[in-house]
Parts: structure tokens; sequence; C-alpha cells
């Protein structure tokens, strides 16, 4: 099993439309919230490989989770899901942050889990049993995705910390600290807002087994301690950019006094000029 986070959003209505035309696989939509649009395509392969399904879920959030599909098979799915595919990420943080686990069936009466880094499922597992591992792990690789953005954040601003405390001279400008801040809060709000990290899916509360899975897999990979984690080092980089800010701002007000104080300076010389020009005369 193979898990991806490879961009911002999906458009799964036109995804699936790509899926029927291309006539691989047979979609199928997972409705997880009250909206009318799907939030998960689970796709099935039409021709089995060694009696065993090859089973696809795309995220309208931009993860996908492959399930028994081989590395070349995995290649042509990610060339193919460019087109439904909205802001894109870097190719290396797509493969960097993947997560891929083994996965094979438990003995008789026993559930679905994990064991030793691999998944169990159980003989009579359904599709929203594994639905709810791919949920999970889609989770981990997007939190993944989203860490790795503020670290290559915090790479950006390192030199401003130094500067600082080096007592030098800001070298930006008023205009990128906006910038700056306006990436700060968009990642914010994708990761408590936007996202499933800071509680469990209204889709689990009616289903005992299936949130028991999901929280079992999210513990096993720390997702509420990243979260927090993150949102730590977000805070840290919100005060920091918020002292830029108010630096910029008071290093522009003093810039506006001294024009202000040297206009006033021109015209008292001005006045001098006139005076003295009407005195000799």
């Amino acid at each position: 099993m193979k898990a991806l986070a490879t961009s911002e959003e999906y458009n799964l209505e036109s995804l699936v439309e790509g899926l029927i035309e291309q006539n691989l696989y047979i979609p199928s939509s997972i409705n997880t919230s009250t909206t009318s649009l799907p939030d998960v395509i689970h796709a099935v392969a039409k021709y089995e490989v060694n009696h065993e399904p090859r089973e696809i879920f795309f995220f309208r959030e931009g993860t996908i989770v492959m399930w028994n599909i081989s590395e070349l098979e995995c290649e042509n799915l990610l060339e193919f899901l460019k087109k439904y595919e909205q802001n894109r990420y870097m190719d290396y943080d797509v493969q960097s942050e993947s997560e891929v686990m083994c996965y094979n069936y438990a003995e008789h009466g026993k559930r679905n889990h994990i064991k030793n880094g691999n998944i169990i499922l159980a003989l009579d597992a359904t599709k929203l049993d594994k639905y709810t591992f791919s949920n999970a792990i889609a989770q981990s690789v997007k939190l993944g995705i989203w860490e790795a953005s503020l670290d290559n954040y915090i790479d950006s601003i390192e030199f401003v910390t130094e500067d600082l405390k080096a007592g030098k001279k800001l070298k930006m400008t008023q205009h990128e600290v906006l910038k700056k801040q306006g990436e700060l809060f968009a990642l914010r709000h994708s990761i408590n807002l936007s996202s499933d990290l800071l509680d469990t899916p209204d889709f689990y509360w009616e289903r005992e087994d299936l949130e028991q899975l999901y929280q079992e897999t999210c513990s096993y990979f720390n997702i509420a301690k990243r979260t927090r984690v993150i949102n730590e080092k977000l805070n840290h980089c919100v005060e920091l950019v918020a002292i830029l800010s108010s630096h910029l701002s008071d290093r522009h007000h003093i810039r506006l006094e001294w024009m202000i104080i040297i206009l006033i300076m021109v015209e008292v010389v001005f006045e001098i000029l006139h005076y003295i020009d009407k005195y000799l005369s």
C-alpha cells in the first residue's frame, strides 16, 4: 500500500469522468459529509492480479492511497492525475513525504489493526475498512507535506533572526513581510480549519469500530503530537513576523516624521529668505 499527497486539491468530478473514459478502473463515490459532492473516489481495477483486488482512494484534499498497485502502475496514475490537480506540490516533496506499508490478512476472527508496522486486514474486511486505513494515512502524508512546507518557510526567514540578534538593519520590505504573513496564515488555515487533524471526522461518530480503527492508525503515525508541534512552530513564526511588521511600521513612521520635519524646515527657510528679501528691498 502506498500513499502520496500530490497537490492541494483534486477536481474529483472531472477525475471520475477521466477514469470512466480511461476504462481501466470502476469508480464509485464515498460521501463522508453532508454536502452533495463526493469527498472521496474509490476506484477498483477491472483486471485483477493474483486474485487480489487493486484499489485506489482519491481524496479531494489532494491525496491518493493505492492498494496492491505496482510501481509502474503508480507512475502511470500520478501522470494521469496531473490533469485534475490544483496547485501541484514539488515532486521531491511528494516522494519524500510518501508512506509505504505492507498489508496482509489476519487469522479467522481477528479484527483490523496495525502490528509491527504492517496493516492487518480481517478476512471479511470491507471497502470502508480500507477507506478508514487510507483516510488516516492520507492525513499523515498531507501533514508531512505541511511540515516540509513550514520547514522551508523557517529556512527562508532564518536570516532575519540572525540580523535581529546582531542588531543589523532588516533586509525585508513591508511588502515582503506582508507576503510572508499571508503564507503563514494560509498554512495555518489549511492545518487547523480545512483539515480533520484536530478532531475525528464526523463520518466515524456513528461507526464505533471504524472510529477505533481510525484513531489507532492516527496514533501509529503520531498525528496528534505532530499537529501540536507544527502549531507551536507556527505560533513562533507568527510572533516573529509580527515583530518584523511592527518594526518596519515604526521605521516607516519615523521616516514620515523626518520628512515632515524637513518640509517644515524648508518652509521656514523660504519664509526667512522671503522676509530678508522684503527687508532689503
